[in-house]
């Protein structure tokens, strides 16, 4: 399918799309690779395509957490509100490495820097954290939707951000209750919010918020929950 229809792209998403995601099955085992696009295609999805992702939720030490909206010029849910930072670990060595979720930690510090900025150094690996796998499927829009096998990510601590506004059109930080206004928001429709993120925040998210900064008792990593948001 072409991508001619996808008119809001910009050239830089454009070139984003031909890289290569981690094809995985059911279980999270490698099976190949695939164009983010084609990853993304609901005629794939239907015929069973799985890719690998991951989402960072980064709190400050006031505990407030970082919100991201997502470019209008991005793939898939352009203009919403999302996690701290979304994306994939691409068909690399470095990226597949699998002890400790150590390849997608790897992209997760990636993307960290290229989309917010955060200096590297304020982003050793050893500060991002495995909560769980997420296994679910969502349509996005008439051509585009979600089946991933996700890493929910966890950080907490004071980052320097400086966004790439082709990749984030705005971030902020909020409070626990200012969350649930927004995600009420997204149901009437009044805010655009991405679907991932909705699994997240009512799987996972507030349960941690309570527990912080002690969350480690809640981290599952050898799990895989199957979300059924279809």
């Amino acid at each position: 399918m072409s991508k001619g229809n996808r008119v809001h792209l910009d050239k830089h998403q454009m070139q984003r799309l031909e890289e290569m995601c981690i094809v995985v099955d059911e279980n999270d085992s490698v099976i190949g690779s695939e164009t983010k696009w084609n990853c993304h295609l609901n005629e794939n999805i239907e015929k069973g395509l799985i890719h690998r992702g991951f989402a960072v939720v980064l709190f400050n030490t006031e505990n407030k957490l970082l919100l991201q909206q997502r470019a209008d010029t991005k793939n898939v849910c352009p203009g919403s509100f999302s996690d701290s930072c979304s994306s994939h670990p691409l068909y690399k060595p470095l990226e597949m490495e699998e002890t400790n979720a150590l390849g997608v930690r790897r992209a997760a510090q990636r993307s960290l820097h290229a989309e917010l900025g955060i200096p590297l150094e304020q982003i050793p690996l050893d500060d991002i954290s495995l909560v769980t796998r997420m296994y679910y499927k969502i349509k996005l829009d008439e051509v585009c939707g979600e089946h991933e096998i996700g890493y929910l990510l966890f950080m907490r601590k004071d980052v320097t951000l400086n966004p790439d506004p082709r990749e984030v059109k705005s971030y902020r930080y909020v409070t626990k209750e200012e969350l649930e206004e927004l995600l009420d928001k997204g149901t009437k429709g009044e805010a655009k919010v991405s679907g991932w993120f909705r699994i997240i925040a009512e799987n996972f998210l507030f349960q941690m918020w309570d527990r912080l900064p002690d969350v480690a008792p809640l981290f599952e990593p050898e799990k895989i929950y199957r979300v059924n948001y279809e």
